[in-house]
């Protein structure tokens, strides 16, 4: 594997230099539905890893300045994943980035959204195996002018072990506190992006509950959708009429998840 990483994150080019095969391995498996060809342009985000002298640990840093510092290969991952995050929003201010989970089904987007740790990337990873196409596990940038949504295709990442009925497939890589599955172990392709939204659900687990749906109305949805948002003010009126403006062009619905696979059956018929 090349010492280098390139990718193209939101048609921004982005290199990752490692020397160390594992953290290589590990950003790789993150980044492989991004990968682009070496070029030899200079980058808009430009990273380096390099292992600490005379002691464990790595320092990374972006655009030949140290940003932090990494015990172990995981966290490497980790802190790079949220730089580039905070970066890419930068380098794009003209998106509307919604922290979601971004799938399609027949050329239309379907948004999951929810705080950190409400189930997201574990009922996105159920809805491909019922016939949706992969955009993004937690992050759906969204053009405020068409309302299409884009893809953010780094791996599928699970928190835990999803259930026995939906069980991780043999190339999943786990850290100490993460499983991820690269793009190409994925049971489903990656979905045409950018699409044009069409439904949005606002999820909430309760492990006991019978999984049920209930419509929203444009204003309260858009709120729901301006609490997730993650460069808000970067747009006109602080953000909240993109928000409401996402709804107005979405069937929305605040959802109550329960049993994974009576949760998947019940976004598909509300979206088929």
């Amino acid at each position: 594997m090349p010492e280098t990483l390139w990718l193209s994150v939101l048609d921004r080019l982005v290199s990752i230099q490692c020397d160390d095969a594992e953290v290589r391995e590990l950003l790789a498996c993150n980044y492989g539905g991004m990968f682009a060809p070496a070029t030899p342009d200079r980058p808009n985000l430009e990273y380096r890893v390099v292992p600490l002298e005379g002691e464990e640990g790595f320092s990374i840093h972006r655009n030949a300045r140290e940003i932090e510092r990494a015990h172990n290969p995981a966290e490497v991952l980790s802190l790079v994943k949220q730089d580039v995050v905070v970066e890419i929003q930068k380098a794009r201010p003209d998106l509307y980035f919604v922290h979601a989970a971004a799938l399609a089904l027949e050329g239309r987007a379907l948004l999951l959204v929810a705080e950190s740790g409400g189930g997201k990337s574990t009922t996105a990873w159920a809805l491909l195996h019922h016939g949706f196409r992969y955009g993004s596990d937690e992050l759906a940038p969204v053009d405020p002018s068409t309302g299409c949504v884009h893809a953010f295709p780094s791996a599928l990442c699970l928190k835990a072990d999803p259930p026995d009925s939906f069980p991780l497939p043999a190339g999943a890589i786990r850290t100490p506190h993460t499983r991820y599955v690269p793009v190409e172990c994925l049971p489903a392709p990656l979905a045409p992006f950018p699409s044009p939204p069409a439904t949005i659900f606002f999820i909430r687990y309760r492990p006991r509950a019978t999984p049920s749906v209930r419509k929203l109305a444009a204003a309260e949805a858009g709120a729901r959708i301006f609490a997730e948002a993650l460069n808000a003010l970067a747009h006109p009126g602080g953000g909240l009429d993109v928000a409401i403006d996402i709804a107005k062009r979405s069937r929305c619905f605040g959802m109550e998840t329960g049993d994974l696979r009576a949760t998947s059956q019940l976004i598909l018929s509300m979206c088929s």
